[in-house]
């Protein structure tokens, strides 16, 4: 009984996970990652030893590192500053604040302030803002991708 309880609730924190990588409410993979620390506390570590939980917080990591990196290499090369690339970030975090739209305009109105902001070049903002931007959404597809291995790793391990 533990057992289905416990998958239950994974199943609830992985949907979580995946809506908060694509609608940015909640972190999505240090979400995923905690639902099966969940499972494990409910059902047992039997399966799920550190070395699982170690792969998997790497994997989360991961999906953390490549949504700034995508951001900042996206703002980079439209020549945005490093404070396009901060401003980019905030904006995201204000983003969620005014959700959806916020979201889809939080990381270009953040990247394109700050770098008017330190720079001056209205031109050049903008671009920065365009670049944080598409960095930013072109970032999901791997971030899936990288969610799917953890959620098909932790099936094969209590399998």
């Amino acid at each position: 009984m533990n057992q289905i309880i416990a998958v239950i609730v994974t199943a609830l924190f992985f949907l979580v996970g995946v809506v908060g990588t694509l609608l940015p409410i909640l972190p999505g993979a240090p979400v995923i990652w905690l639902g099966m620390l969940v499972y494990g506390l409910i059902a047992g570590f039997e399966n799920l030893n550190s070395y699982f939980y170690i792969g998997q917080g790497l994997l989360a990591l991961a999906v953390m590192g490549v949504d700034y990196l995508f951001t900042a290499m996206g703002s980079r090369y439209f020549g945005g500053s490093k404070a396009a690339l901060w401003g980019a970030a905030a904006g995201l975090l204000v983003g969620l604040l005014f959700f959806p739209i916020g979201l889809l305009i939080g990381p270009f109105l953040g990247a394109a302030i700050a770098d008017l902001i330190f720079r001056h070049r209205t031109g050049q903002a903008i671009k920065a803002g365009v670049g944080a931007s598409l960095g930013f959404w072109s970032a999901l597809p791997i971030k899936l991708i990288l969610e799917a291995i953890m959620i098909t790793w932790f099936v094969v391990k209590i399998i």
